[in-house]
């Protein structure tokens, strides 16, 4: 991994990294002018409070650029203001990104919170229609099986209510309840039905179910 994508990971915030971007800057706005040298170390650790090992590595990040360039016995020389642009465009792209990947992450986090919350309503509202329902009328599972005449059909085109007095409140398939199943809701094989129907036309209901 280079100095850049080092510096631009987990730790963008370390500080040699704002160092380097500050020089750069200062170069891009030519307060360092191409041929002149920076600062040293020691001028500029006390001029940024931090010690020459992380002046270093700022300096190390900006050659590897191809901002400056590092003389033995001179030091680091300002070697292209075009490369600090660039360099500074790289960062502002890359900020971008991190606010943009840390703003869907976010996201994702309250999705999840919000589909558990969904969740837990749902079951609270079945299980006060089940307990209000109860007190006038009593719940009742029907399964369809394969020759049901059901099957294939949507609860509005086979006008189950209309046809038996009785209301779906929710179906049963494999692992999975759907509460307050819309009209258009398709029944398929294997499905329970749970629905809400009176004694008297319970007959009724299974043999429309059955055929």
């Amino acid at each position: 991994m280079s100095n850049w994508e080092e510096g631009q990971s987990s730790i963008s915030s370390a500080r040699y990294v704002s160092i380097a971007n500050d020089l750069a800057a200062r170069i891009a706005r030519e307060e360092y002018r191409e041929g002149e040298k920076i600062l040293g170390r020691s001028s500029l650790a006390g001029r940024y409070s931090v010690s020459p090992e992380t002046i270093r590595r700022a300096i190390s990040l900006l050659e590897e650029m191809g901002i400056v360039q590092v003389l033995p016995g001179i030091g680091a020389v300002v070697k292209s203001k075009e490369a600090a642009k660039a360099y500074l465009a790289r960062v502002g792209e890359h900020q971008v990104l991190q606010e943009l990947q840390e703003r869907l992450s976010h996201l994702l986090r309250e999705k999840n919170s919000l589909e558990l919350e969904i969740n837990r309503l749902l079951e609270e509202l079945l299980d006060y229609i089940f307990k209000a329902t109860t007190r006038l009328q009593k719940l009742h599972e029907i399964s369809l099986s394969e020759s049901s005449p059901l099957v294939g059909k949507t609860l509005a085109s086979c006008e189950f209510r209309a046809k038996t007095g009785a209301t779906v409140v929710a179906i049963q398939r494999n692992n999975e309840i759907i509460f307050s199943p819309s009209a258009e809701t398709p029944l398929r094989a294997g499905d329970v039905l749970i629905v809400v129907a009176p004694e008297e036309i319970l007959e009724r209901v299974y043999s429309y179910v059955n055929g």
